[in-house]
C-alpha cells in the first residue's frame, strides 16, 4: 500500500470517528435514558409489589383480629373499621359484616349489604350471585314464595356455579309449602347434577327419603345409596 493510500485510509477513519462521536453527542442520551427508565421501572415495580404484599398482610391481620372478637356485635364494629384497598376487598368485607349482622340478630342490616352487592352492576357476577343466594336464604319465609322461587330460578340455571345449592333451596321452599312431589323431583335433579358436593348429595337423599320418595329411580342415587 502506497503512502497516499495509507493517508487516505487514515483520513477516512478519522472522519468516521468524528461522525460517530457527533452522533453519540446528539443521540447518546437515548440509550442512557432507556437504561435509567428500565432501572427505575424495575425498582418501582418491586416497591409496588412489596407495598401490595404489606397491605395484604395488614388486611389479613385485621380480619383475623375481627373474627376473634368476643361477640358478633363486636365483629360488626371491628369489620367496619377495616379499610378496603380495592373493590374486591370491599365486597369481601361487606359479606363478613353481613354475616356478623345476621349472627347478631340484625338481619335488616345484613340484607341491606347483601342487596347492595347483588344490585351493583359493577360487581362481578359471581359475587352478585353469592349475595342473592345469601339474601334469599336469610329472608326465608319472610319473603313471598313467588319472589323466592324466581330468585332461585335465576341461580339454578344450567352452568351456574350455585345451581345445586339453589335447587336445594327451591326444594325446601316447595316442601315447606306442601308440594312434596315437586320438591322430590327437584331433589332428584340434584342427585344427577355434576360437581355436586358429597354433603349436598347426602342431604338431598335424606330429604327424598324423609318426604316419602324413593332413591331407586335415579342411577346416581342407587350408586350413593
Amino acid at each position: 500500500m502506497s503512502e497516499t493510500d495509507s493517508f487516505i485510509d487514515e483520513v477516512t477513519e478519522e472522519v468516521r470517528r468524528d461522525k460517530l462521536f457527533a452522533l453519540f453527542r446528539k443521540y447518546g442520551w437515548i440509550p442512557i435514558s432507556l437504561v435509567i427508565l428500565l432501572v427505575a421501572g424495575t425498582g418501582w415495580n418491586e416497591w409496588r409489589k412489596a407495598n401490595e404484599q404489606a397491605a395484604a398482610e395488614r388486611f389479613g391481620d385485621a380480619v383475623t383480629r375481627a373474627i376473634a372478637a368476643k361477640s358478633a356485635k363486636d365483629q360488626v364494629v371491628a369489620f367496619s373499621q377495616i379499610s378496603a384497598a380495592n373493590p374486591e376487598t370491599r365486597i369481601f368485607l361487606d359479606f363478613l359484616i353481613a354475616a356478623a349482622n345476621a349472627e347478631a340478630d340484625n338481619p335488616k342490616a345484613a340484607l341491606a349489604l347483601l342487596d347492595k352487592v347483588a344490585s351493583d352492576p359493577s360487581t362481578p357476577q359471581i359475587y352478585r350471585q353469592i349475595a342473592m343466594l345469601k339474601a334469599v336464604i336469610l329472608r326465608g319465609n319472610g319473603q313471598d314464595k313467588a319472589t323466592r322461587l324466581a330468585t332461585l330460578e335465576k341461580l339454578a340455571k344450567p352452568g351456574s356455579p350455585f345451581r345445586a345449592v339453589a335447587l336445594e333451596q327451591k326444594a325446601l321452599i316447595l316442601a315447606e309449602t306442601g308440594d312434596k312431589k315437586a320438591a322430590i323431583a327437584v331433589l332428584k335433579t340434584i342427585l344427577d347434577e355434576p360437581g355436586t358436593t358429597q354433603a349436598l348429595l347426602q342431604r338431598a337423599q335424606q330429604l327424598i327419603v324423609a318426604m316419602g320418595g324413593s332413591l331407586r329411580t335415579t342411577g346416581s342415587a342407587a350408586s350413593n345409596g
